[in-house]
């Protein structure tokens, strides 16, 4: 049986964790006030990406997805509200419609052909938007060749000038080609080919990610450097900033970081005049299988069409109401009768697995959104899942173990975390980053490096967090700490920390990379083969 001492600390350490996390979350509800941007009497912004895809399933990469015309009008007419202007990608899948849709609200259109590999198929899409903008000649204000093309490396320089000159020749709309400000730079013969510049700002997705307090400033340098490089006017086709995701280095997606970033670039625009395109309308969950789960949350509004921020007023990251004592208070209840069951009725027994049962629920509500937003496929879903599920089990086995002093499941399910975290940090680290951007890789082993490359992965810190503090620190407080002396353990936990280390090492500015390191560390701590260990 356990000192009554041991169970004291060991509550306090649970109590203490309990504090962190109540404040983490009342911080995360909290309202912080941001800067209100200067907007236009009619209090509406330039322009938006729009794209129809955020059903659920719905992506363009299916041919047979279409978009309806009663989507396309009650879409528009929501951000009608919002914008003067809407910008398009393609002409294919139902968005033909869109300028008809935008004339009936007195939008205008950014209307794209996309570029891809496929001649046919480009030809099409020039032909068609071609065709679009003359018949809408008063909505379509902008022919967009091309989105991204040189930075994809689908087509050549030439081909894309040829595709503008075509478009130049066959109507009056103003002609343009997007790319990020880089490839315009490298492409400066494209400018003879256009009516303007359309440059993208991005700084979450620069190969120096900036931080939030950086990225205007960023946009100030780009837009300064592109004015000085060219002579004809500048357009900003897209910038923005994510609500969801991997941090990158400094770069960190979170809903007051979107909107703050948002707003201050809505007043910098209107300072110095910049004519510009906020990216994106609605969320597109699509976009999560090819950047990861950033992707999917660079919206706007959310795929319930729910605006996440107004531009006015304080901004709060979370609103989660009473779910968090929801889930809390289940979790007790569970880890309190598990207690009794094992017929512990010390009170200091039960405060500490009452206090563990709340932040084990409460930590599952978190893990439950983590899972929402970055699990993409049946794979990721059984994969990610699986993890959390091995991290809950492991907390839900501890009654048993402090009944007991030690027990062979314990040993299992620590097993399992250390292996599962030698694996994730291994696909953590970000290989893209060893690649320079202009080497010419096989289409193959390009698909095989984006495949594993953590570049588009989050860390998952929300699923080993707990189980990693309570395995380690919460086990020693008992005198508990589970002890092997299984050898394995050491060259995977070896693996795993110089894998989490080179992710760092990377990414110095990372605070989950760093984060992500100490969860490793917990791990290899309470799994380190000692002298004298039993099982």
């Amino acid at each position: 049986m356990l000192k009554t001492a041991a169970l004291w600390r060991y509550s306090i350490f649970n109590l203490l964790l309990i504090a962190l996390l109540a404040h983490w979350f009342w911080q995360q509800n909290q309202p912080v006030a941001l800067p209100d941007p200067e907007l236009p009497a009619n209090g509406k912004l330039n322009c938006v990406s729009y794209a129809p895809y955020y059903g659920k399933g719905e992506t363009p990469f299916i041919a047979t997805t279409v978009a309806d015309k009663s989507r396309i009008e009650r879409d528009l007419r929501l951000l009608s509200e919002r914008f003067d202007c809407v910008r398009t990608y393609s002409v294919k899948q139902g968005l033909d419609y869109v300028p008809e849709a935008a004339s009936k609200l007195g939008m205008k259109v950014l209307l794209g052909a996309w570029i891809g590999y496929v001649k046919l198929e480009n030809d099409k899409e020039v032909e068609l938007a071609i065709e679009l903008a003359n018949r809408y000649p008063d909505t379509v204000k902008g022919l967009i060749i091309g989105n991204e093309v040189l930075l994809r490396k689908e087509q050549t320089e030439d081909v894309m000038i040829a595709y503008l000159q075509q478009a130049q020749a066959s109507t009056e709309v103003p002609v343009t080609y997007a790319d990020v400000w880089e490839f315009w730079l490298k492409h400066p013969r494209l400018e003879q080919a256009v009516d303007y510049i359309t440059v993208h700002v991005l700084p979450y997705w620069e190969d120096d990610p900036q931080s939030i307090d950086n990225a205007i400033p960023h946009a100030e340098f780009v837009m300064e450097t592109m004015g000085k490089t060219f002579s004809k006017p500048l357009f900003i086709g897209e910038t923005g900033w994510p609500s969801v995701g991997k941090h990158r280095n400094a770069s960190v997606p979170s809903l007051v970081n979107q909107a703050s970033y948002l707003r201050q670039f809505v007043q910098t625009a209107h300072d110095k005049n910049w004519n510009y395109n906020l990216i994106e309308a609605i969320d597109q969950p699509w976009k999560r299988d090819l950047e990861g789960t950033v992707g999917g949350y660079w919206g706007l509004y959310d795929t319930d069409l729910e605006s996440k921020f107004e531009f006015k007023g304080p901004v709060a990251e979370r609103r989660d109401g009473l779910q968090p004592l929801i889930w809390a208070l289940t979790g007790l209840a569970v880890f309190v009768i598990l207690t009794l069951a094992r017929k512990e009725r010390r009170l200091p027994a039960l405060l500490a697995m009452g206090s563990l049962g709340i932040l084990t629920g409460a930590t599952a509500y978190v893990q439950w959104g983590y899972l929402l937003a970055a699990s993409r496929d049946t794979m990721e879903w059984i994969v990610l899942a699986g993890i959390s599920l091995a991290g809950i089990v492991a907390l839900l086995n501890l009654p048993a173990l402090i009944a007991r002093g030690q027990n062979k499941l314990a040993h299992s399910l620590l097993f399992v975390l250390v292996l599962a975290g030698m694996v994730t940090s291994f696909l953590l680290i970000p290989k893209m980053s060893f690649i320079p951007r202009d080497v010419e890789l096989h289409p193959m082993i390009g698909y095989v490096i984006y495949t594993i490359d953590g570049r588009y992965r989050n860390f998952p810190l929300a699923l080993y967090a707990l189980p990693a503090l309570q395995y380690a620190i919460g086990l020693a407080l008992l005198g508990l700490l589970h002890r092997t002396t299984f050898g394995r353990y050491r060259k995977l936990n070896i693996i795993a920390l110089a894998t989490a280390l080179i992710c760092l090492i990377l990414e110095p500015l990372n605070t989950h990379a760093l984060l992500w390191l100490g969860v490793v560390a917990l791990l290899a701590y309470a799994s380190w083969p000692r002298k004298g260990a039993r099982v």
